[in-house]
């Protein structure tokens, strides 16, 4: 016996800027049907960058979905054509205004597999460079620069409430001896 669901049909309900939300008649693997709503996303990409003095940019931003302000690593969406590491590099700049010299793919993950296919591919950004910070016309991010020991500890204690973060940070302390002594 398979786990698969064979999608039978499917319609889209709702076609917006950033994401689409499609709803799938499904033949289930003991052969009943069922209805599955699903969000379909283009991907996106998340930055964890550590400068040469053991720092993390963090981002603070308002997020509408939670309605708080959230404490995040650099993230955005894969545009059209876009590899993810050309978003990386793109979002890293926007909104920190850092450059990164080195860009390492560290993992990925499905943010909520249960109704969405947004895939996150997470890249280490080291030898960074000061740039000038170019955000979107409707973001307000501001940047804290965080110790590396302070990020790594408060992740630890699971403070932070943005799991991209919380995955990134906790993939460096679960690593930190090998990525720190390549620096």
């Amino acid at each position: 016996m398979t786990n698969k669901e064979e999608t039978i049909a499917k319609k889209t309900v709702f076609d917006g800027k950033i994401i689409q939300l499609e709803v799938h008649d499904v033949q289930l693997p003991e052969g009943k049907s069922g209805v599955r709503e699903v969000v379909k996303h283009p991907g996106a990409v998340a930055v964890i960058a550590v400068t040469d003095d053991e720092r993390v940019p963090l981002v603070r931003q308002y997020r509408k979905a939670p309605e708080e302000s959230l404490l995040e690593i650099p993230a955005g969406k894969c545009e059209p054509g876009e590899q993810p590491i050309q978003t990386a590099e793109r979002e890293l700049l926007e909104e920190t205004g850092l450059q990164a010299g080195s860009l390492t793919e560290i993992g990925g993950f499905y943010t909520s597999p249960g109704f969405a296919d947004e895939f996150i591919t997470v890249f280490l950004a080291e030898d960074l460079q000061h740039k000038e910070q170019a955000l979107d016309e409707d973001e307000y991010v501001t940047v804290e620069m965080w110790s590396l020991n302070r990020a790594l500890s408060e992740a630890m204690e699971g403070k932070f409430r943005d799991a991209k973060t919380a995955y990134s940070l906790l993939y460096l302390a679960a690593n930190k001896h090998s990525i720190i002594s390549s620096s």
